[in-house]
């Protein structure tokens, strides 16, 4: 609940966003390209990864329809 003081400090504005904080958001130091950069080098080695996990399932499938 706001104060008077607080409401009449604020131009006697009774808008809600006025008394509800905001946590500032820290300015992140780093260089956009080479996070990216390194994002995109992760996202291939997961794809490549997935890929063979995808062929090995197809495999174990294959082979398991085959008993039947």
């Amino acid at each position: 609940m706001a104060t008077i003081n607080e409401i009449e400090a604020r131009g006697w504005s009774l808008n809600p966003g006025r008394y509800v904080g905001v946590a500032q958001k820290d300015e992140e130091d780093y260089d956009f390209f080479e996070r990216l950069q390194e994002l995109n080098e992760e996202l291939e080695q997961l794809n490549a990864e997935a890929a063979e996990l995808e062929e090995r399932i197809r495999k174990n499938v294959s082979k398991l329809l085959e008993v039947e």
